[in-house]
């Protein structure tokens, strides 16, 4: 169940873009991204940690 799991994330900005990724409690990369603005990157952390994360379920 997702809602006993943790999660961590990463912002990292390179090549005139914003990087981020969510790692599980093992340290396992579980979702990545690219997005042109770090208010954009960090909205969609934000948006996959709050519940919509059915991908991180997979």
């Amino acid at each position: 169940m997702l809602e006993s799991q943790s999660f961590a994330y990463s912002l990292s900005h390179d090549d005139d873009v914003w990087r981020w990724s969510v790692y599980d409690e093992e340290g396992v990369t579980v979702a990545r991204g690219v997005h042109p603005t770090q208010s954009a990157a960090q909205a969609a952390v934000e948006q996959l940690l709050s519940g919509a994360g059915d991908g991180l379920a997979a």
